[in-house]
């Protein structure tokens, strides 16, 4: 019989290090050694994931998280060779459902969980520059436009409040709004939305030709005020207030 190419080898060993309870190590390989692989390549992910999201591992606990690492890893494909992107790649693998998730039992909002513990780091590592000083006072004449470091967001469940202490097992009425966004020290900040701030800032993202003012009319229009002067002074100090937080600021 032939001896297996390199590339046959390296595949070989690939399976293996995905799934070493189905697959074997290449024949012509050391197995203590191939076993030594095996243990980094798991222990190296576990690592680089573990430090994003420590309340699901708490949730989880040890054993279910080092499964679910090893389903990560046994039947996901990354698409980035960065280490710092694989967090990311985790949260579209969680999301997309997979099947071998269906056969054990997983917190119902594991997913969301994972996303919003996420959210940090991807805010840390972001590239993206601040919004570039304006001026408050143009913010109703002026198009607007949200910092893409200020993220406003929506969950099903409150993940905010989710802990080894307060794990629901069904998701409320209400969605749960946040805006999480990057300060000026880099630190990131989390505060509640409520649902008519969250749809400002959508708006403001889906309609960015309209100035403050307009924005605010349609928002009055959406939440039955129209016309509503205590509507619209309210909206303006929000406006004040998100464009002093670096959230929004007048479009250049």
């Amino acid at each position: 019989m032939d001896k297996p190419s390199l590339v046959e080898q390296q595949g070989t060993l690939g399976r293996y290090l995905r799934d070493p309870d189905h697959c074997a190590p290449p024949s012509e390989m050391n197995a203590t050694r191939a076993q030594v692989y095996r243990d980094l390549i798991f222990a190296n992910l576990s690592t680089l994931l573990s430090g994003t999201f420590p309340v699901l591992i708490k949730i989880l606990g040890d054993e279910q998280w080092r499964t679910l690492v090893r389903i990560f890893l046994r039947d996901y494909r990354a698409q980035t060779p960065k280490f710092g992107e694989i967090a990311k790649e985790f949260i579209e693998f969680l999301a997309a459902e997979p099947q071998a998730l269906s056969e054990g039992t997983w917190p119902p909002f594991m997913v969301e969980l994972a996303h919003y513990e996420w959210v940090e780091m991807a805010l840390q590592q972001s590239d993206a520059e601040p919004l570039a000083p304006s001026d408050a006072a143009m913010i109703l004449e002026r198009p607007l436009q949200v910092s893409p470091l200020a993220w406003p967001l929506a969950y099903g469940w409150p993940v905010q409040l989710v802990g080894p202490d307060v794990q629901p097992e069904a998701a409320p009425a209400q969605p749960t709004l946040l805006l999480v966004r990057r300060a000026e020290d880099w630190s990131v900040k989390f505060s509640e939305l409520s649902p008519l701030a969250w749809r400002l800032l959508q708006r403001i993202e889906q309609f960015p030709e309209l100035n403050g003012a307009a924005q605010l009319e349609g928002l009055a229009v959406e939440a039955g005020a129209s016309g509503s002067a205590e509507f619209m002074e309210s909206g303006a100090a929000l406006l004040r207030q998100m464009h002093g937080e670096g959230v929004v600021g007048v479009a250049i």
